[in-house]
C-alpha cells in the first residue's frame, strides 16, 4: 500500500469524471454516477452553506484513482432519513461536540448500495480496513466524533464490520416483482378485502376525470422534468419548515439535461400528459425502480398513492423491473405492498465512551428492530405470507 497516496477533495470536479465513473459504474446506481452528485454539488443543492460539505477520500496511484469513498462533513441532521438525533442528545450530556460529523451517503437519497468504491484487481477488503484508518485519523485531526455510513451495501457491510464498523439496524420499505407480469398479479398477492381497497381508490381518480400516463425516454422533454420542481417546491411548502425542499430549481434543469435517461415522469392529467394536475419523478435502472419526488396542483383523494405507488408498479412490471423502493417513511405504504426490510448503517466513534454506549446498546436495538418488522409484515394484507427479511 506504500505507493498509494490519499487525497481529500473538497468537490467531486477536483476528481475525472471517467476515473469516479469507471469506479463506480459497476455497482448500477444512478445515485453514485459522477453527474448526479456533480449536479447536487453544482446546483448549490449540496453545498456547506446548506450544511453539506464535499470531502470525498480518494486513493491515488500516480495519476490513477484506486479507489474512492463519497463523503460530507454534516452540520446537521437533515436530509439522511437515518434519525441520529438521539444520538446528538447523547453526547450533549456527556459534554461532546456532535456537529460536524463526517457521512457517507448519496446526498438526499435514503438508496441502499453505499460503499467505498474499488477499482477492479485490487484487495477491497485491505483498502476498506486502510481507508477506515485514515478517516480515523482525519476526525481525529479534525475533532470529528462521528463517521457514518448510511444504507450500506450488504455485500460491502461485512468488510467495514470486519474493520470495526458498529451496526446500526432501520427500516426502509420495498416493493419486490414477485413473477407478477400484469397488475392484476399484483393485486392477487393481497387478500380479497385490500384488493376491493386498492381497486376503489384506483377507480377514484378515474371518477375524478384523471389518467396517469408514464413519460420516460423520447416522451420525457426538458421542459416537463422543469415542471416538476414547481410541483416538488409547491409540496414542500405546504408543510412550512418542516417541508424539506433540498433540491434547488437549478438542478432539475441539471438533471433534464444529463439525467434523463435515468428519470421517468408519472404524469396525471386530464387530456395532455404535459399538461399536468400532479406529477411525480422517479429513478430507475433496467432492474430497480426509486421513487424521489411528487406534487400537485389540486386536493384529490388517494391521488398520492395513484401516482407514487400504483402507476409506478404498473409500469415497473410492464418493463420486467425487478424492485421498488419508494422512498423513506410512511406506513401507509405497507398496506401497498411494499415489504418493510432492515437496512444497515454503520457507524464510527473517536470517544471511548460514547463509542462503549452505543456498541453496548446496538445489540439490543437491532434485535428489538427486527421483531418489530416482522411483527409489522405479519399484519400485511397479502394472500400469501411468504416475507422473508432480507437481513443480514
Amino acid at each position: 500500500m506504500a505507493e498509494l497516496q490519499a487525497r481529500w477533495h473538497r468537490a467531486i470536479g477536483e476528481i475525472p469524471e471517467a476515473q469516479w465513473q469507471a469506479l463506480t459504474a459497476a455497482a448500477g446506481l444512478p445515485f453514485y454516477d459522477w453527474r448526479w452528485l456533480h449536479g447536487l454539488e453544482t446546483s448549490g443543492s449540496v453545498v456547506p452553506r446548506q450544511g453539506w460539505q464535499p470531502c470525498h477520500l480518494g486513493l491515488w496511484r500516480d495519476q490513477t484513482l484506486v479507489a474512492v469513498a463519497p463523503l460530507y462533513l454534516k452540520g446537521h441532521s437533515y436530509g439522511e432519513f437515518v434519525f441520529d438525533q438521539s444520538f446528538a442528545q447523547l453526547a450533549g450530556q456527556l459534554g461532546l461536540r456532535y456537529y460536524p460529523k463526517l457521512l457517507g451517503m448519496s446526498p438526499l437519497s435514503p438508496v441502499e448500495g453505499y460503499r467505498f468504491h474499488v477499482a477492479p484487481g485490487e484487495d477491497a477488503a485491505a483498502l476498506t480496513a486502510v481507508m477506515l484508518e485514515l478517516i480515523d485519523a482525519f476526525c481525529r485531526e479534525q475533532r470529528i466524533l462521528s463517521c457514518n455510513f448510511l444504507y450500506v451495501d450488504p455485500s460491502w457491510q461485512l468488510l467495514a464490520e470486519q474493520a470495526g464498523c458498529a451496526t446500526w439496524l432501520n427500516q426502509q420499505s420495498l416493493w419486490s416483482n414477485d413473477g407478477f407480469t400484469c397488475f392484476d398479479d399484483y393485486l392477487a398477492s393481497f387478500n380479497a378485502n385490500q384488493r376491493r381497497n386498492i381497486r376503489r381508490e384506483r377507480r377514484s381518480i378515474a371518477a375524478a376525470g384523471l389518467t396517469v400516463t408514464a413519460l420516460a425516454g423520447e416522451d420525457l422533454s426538458e421542459g416537463m422534468v422543469h415542471r416538476m420542481h414547481g410541483f416538488y417546491a409547491r409540496h414542500c411548502d405546504r408543510w412550512g419548515a418542516w417541508g424539506s425542499k433540498y433540491l434547488t430549481e437549478e438542478f432539475f434543469r441539471f438533471a433534464a439535461a444529463e439525467l434523463r435517461p435515468n428519470i421517468v415522469l408519472f404524469s396525471a392529467h386530464r387530456g395532455d400528459p404535459r399538461d399536468p394536475v400532479a406529477l411525480s419523478l422517479c429513478v430507475y435502472t433496467a432492474a430497480s425502480l426509486w421513487g424521489r419526488y411528487w406534487g400537485s396542483s389540486e386536493e384529490i383523494e388517494n391521488l398520492h398513492f395513484e401516482v407514487c405507488y400504483y402507476a409506478p408498479i404498473a409500469w415497473a412490471i410492464e418493463q420486467g423491473i425487478r424492485s421498488f423502493d419508494p422512498g423513506a417513511g410512511g406506513s401507509h405504504k405497507r398496506r401497498r405492498g411494499f415489504i418493510a426490510q432492515p437496512r444497515a448503517s454503520l457507524h464510527r466513534w473517536q470517544d471511548r465512551g460514547f463509542d462503549r454506549i452505543l456498541r453496548n446498546w446496538l445489540p439490543l436495538a437491532n434485535a428489538q428492530l427486527l421483531e418489530e418488522l416482522e411483527a409489522v409484515n405479519a399484519e400485511l394484507p397479502f394472500s400469501r405470507r411468504e416475507l422473508p427479511l432480507e437481513a443480514d
